[in-house]
């Protein structure tokens, strides 16, 4: 199989090569060969590029009769300018989110919302033609979605780092991130909720209660439909917070008579004394008043500890794999070889613990 991904990536560099000689033909030729040999998202893309293209005159047995009309040859002017081009080349060579919209890893919302607003209206569909427009718009609005969002972007900047050493390390390129990463709603939708409506159209898209709804409404419609929603809101709002103002007070109330925990997975002040379980050997930690103070039953207080160590190791090692997978992705896509060994040597401690824990019957 690596033989044939070797043998596939030869195939799409030829067709690379056509595209630019604007040979449709071969070009399409040796990206269905790389196809049948390793299916890859490069090649489907360059396959939908080559579609775009005009197709190459075919030659003609007696050319001296078409020379009549040589301008019904020619291909149709390009729909873009070069500033757009290079514009979308910008876009494409970027190596994060912040660089896609020129902001720092210090930017607030309203930075990166501004920012997006600039280039959104640059690079939508109905007013940009130029190929690849329609992917770099999406990657604005994947980083807009991603930067906007405080969990989400925590978990970005906590991931980019080593991404962006090993982008560094072999000037790898991409405005394509991990699916770790990605908008819940379309870019189409985002653009829409920032500008109210796309081009030509009255469909607008709300989030409600964390979901997207689309709306089909003229500019009338939509201001007595806002007004609605507010007056709406108020009430809404209120019966909403009752729960949240109930769950305080009776967690403030049962704060008053609920004790420490038994144990502790992590070493702190209050727990101090190193003891492991009897089943696993997991280790955990307890008070120095552990033996006299503790009425229940030790066995069963091990295996919910168990439990505990064994659920979070669960969730370290799935985003151990998911980190491994999205560099792998990348490097097969873009035929980084050395980002490839290194995706394949990275180390998931997590996942190893997991299973050594299970060859012992976990």
């Amino acid at each position: 199989m690596e033989v044939n991904k070797d043998e596939a990536e030869r195939c799409i560099e030829l067709a690379e090569q056509f595209i630019k000689e604007k040979n449709r033909e071969k070009a399409e030729k040796f990206l269905h060969k790389a196809e049948r040999l390793f299916p890859t998202q490069k090649a489907k893309d360059l396959l939908v590029q080559i579609q775009l293209m005009a197709p190459a005159p075919e030659q003609d047995p007696q050319p001296r009769k078409r020379k009549v009309t040589p301008k019904t040859e020619e291909p149709a002017a390009p729909q873009y300018t070069s500033d757009q081009l290079e514009a979308v080349k910008r876009i494409k060579n970027c190596k994060d989110y912040y660089e896609i919209l020129g902001v720092n890893k210090d930017a607030t919302d309203s930075d990166i919302k501004k920012a997006y607003k600039k280039l959104a209206l640059q690079f939508h569909p109905d007013k940009n033609k130029c190929p690849g427009a329609a992917e770099a718009f999406k990657a604005i609005g994947n980083a807009v979605a991603v930067l906007t969002d405080p969990e989400k972007r925590k978990q970005y900047d906590m991931f980019g780092s080593d991404e962006e050493r090993l982008a560094r390390s072999h000037q790898h390129r991409t405005y394509t991130y991990t699916r770790g990463f990605e908008s819940d709603a379309t870019a189409e939708e985002l653009f829409n909720m920032f500008f109210g409506g796309g081009f030509g159209n009255s469909n607008v898209f709300v989030r409600r209660n964390g979901r997207i709804y689309r709306q089909n409404m003229n500019a009338g419609e939509s201001h007595h439909n806002h007004q609605r929603e507010q007056q709406q809101s108020g009430f809404a709002a209120f019966f909403q917070l009752l729960p949240i103002l109930l769950a305080i007070l009776l967690s403030m109330a049962s704060s008053l008579f609920i004790s420490d925990p038994a144990y502790s997975l992590q070493e702190t002040n209050k727990y101090t004394v190193l003891r492991k379980t009897e089943n696993l050997r997991v280790p955990y930690y307890v008070k120095e008043n552990f033996h006299t103070e503790y009425q229940g039953s030790v066995r069963r207080l091990e295996v919910s500890i168990e439990e505990e160590y064994l659920s979070n190791l669960r969730h370290a090692c799935y985003r151990e794999r998911n980190y491994r997978e999205s560099m792998i992705w990348k490097a097969r896509n873009f035929g980084d070889h050395h980002m490839f060994q290194q995706a394949q040597n990275y180390k998931m401690p997590s996942c190893e613990k997991l299973q050594n824990l299970r060859s012992h019957g976990a």
